[in-house]
């Protein structure tokens, strides 16, 4: 069965961490991961989790299965964060189901899409998350690229980007990041999204968003912005979302999968085609984290102390940014980084080359991907002098 396999590259990233653990510079810095943390390099569990899990230890009587859709409070409040009080709701054309992370939102996404409409294109920014192109193939879809960043100028190359978008034929899929645009920090503004929604409305493609990122930009009604907007002008859609990272409950994998239907008794079709690809997947969504979140959002206190937490962390990594193009500054660095400060999220390109890049892991212990993103979460006070002189030294 096995005989003819060849081993396969590691991915870029998760190699990435490999390398900076087995390196012994005690000033190593590891700028892959897309993983929050805090000024003393740690990824906490935030106060709020703790209390919930703390109320699932006390209240939980079972481990049997809920069902293929996952916790229906769950469903109800994640629907509600990202959508507001949107008139989808009321007029009852979306469904959610709860998914193993964001990850899992994505892939059923493709597979309902595959299993509507087999042969199914979906087009994906360039760039974007590494693994949007893994994920959709995987789940039988075609996968094509439309413009995004200027890799030149740091900025978002829109026009481009409305270009090729008018050119989409109607029916393909089209993924937008909502938010904290991942790899490269660029988002669209309200304007834009306006565009963008008008086009996807008059084209006829179908938008897929991902928000995986909310409450890390500008704040969680500010970040849910462009995934409102969408839903007000075209009478179709699906919203992949996690929890992730807004709530720190990586490794416990819950995210959701919103598709938003015509009509109420559409909607209700969508939802019998999409429960069979959830049984035939994994079955099952993972309860734990779906039960953390729906008793934060189900109580005052804990949604106060969330969001106050929340705050923290996108404060933070607004502060590492103008920080460290602080530092380069004063480390006689004249190539303008000033674009870092208006990027959002985790994330941001350093526009250095592959050679740069390698410099920095080989001469300082300084893990960056071959791209040149960054996580801006990776650092600290305690780090970004180090950094900042070693980035001065490879340019």
């Amino acid at each position: 069965m096995f005989s003819e396999l060849e081993m396969r590259p590691a991915d870029p990233i998760l190699g990435l961490t490999v390398k900076f653990k087995a390196d012994s510079n005690p000033n190593k810095i590891d700028l892959g991961p897309g993983i929050y943390k805090d000024e003393a390099g740690n990824t906490p569990v935030l106060e709020c989790v703790k209390a919930a899990e703390q109320f699932r230890v006390d209240q939980e009587n079972s481990k049997a299965y809920i069902n293929s859709a996952g916790s229906a409070l769950f469903n109800e409040r994640i629907t509600a964060l990202n959508l507001g009080e949107h008139r989808v709701i009321a007029e009852n054309r979306i469904r959610t189901i709860s998914t193993p992370g964001g990850t899992g939102s994505l892939r059923i996404a493709g597979e309902l899409i595959r299993t509507t409409k087999p042969g199914a294109t979906i087009w994906v920014s360039n760039p974007t998350w590494a693994n949007h192109q893994g994920v959709f193939t995987a789940a039988g879809l075609n996968v094509k690229t439309y413009p995004y960043y200027d890799y030149e100028n740091k900025c978002l190359d829109f026009d481009a980007m409305v270009e090729a978008l008018k050119q989409v034929p109607a029916d393909d899929a089209v993924l937008i990041h909502a938010c904290c645009h991942n790899p490269s920090g660029m988002d669209l503004s309200r304007e834009q999204w306006q565009e963008v929604a008008e086009l996807a409305r008059d084209v006829g493609f179908f938008p897929v968003v991902d928000m995986a990122y909310q409450g890390f930009g500008d704040g969680l009604e500010e970040d849910a912005y462009g995934v409102r907007l969408m839903a007000d002008v075209v009478d179709e859609m699906i919203l992949c979302s996690s929890c992730s990272k807004n709530f720190g409950l990586y490794r416990d994998r819950i995210g959701a999968c919103s598709v938003i239907g015509k009509s109420a008794e559409q909607a209700d079709i969508i939802n019998s085609v999409l429960m069979p690809v959830v049984r035939t997947n994994y079955s099952m969504p993972p309860a734990h984290g779906a039960a953390i979140v729906e008793t934060v959002l189900g109580s005052e206190e804990l949604t106060t102390q969330w969001h106050g937490e929340l705050k923290e962390m996108r404060d933070r990594i607004g502060g590492m940014r103008q920080l460290l193009v602080d530092k380069l500054v004063e480390n006689g660095v004249t190539r303008d980084f000033s674009f870092i400060t208006r990027q959002k999220g985790m994330f941001s390109f350093l526009g250095i080359d592959k050679d740069q890049v390698q410099r920095l892991q080989d001469e300082f212990s300084i893990y960056v991907v071959g791209s040149s993103r960054i996580s801006i979460a990776a650092i600290a006070p305690s780090n970004v002098d180090y950094l900042a002189q070693s980035i001065a030294k490879v340019l």
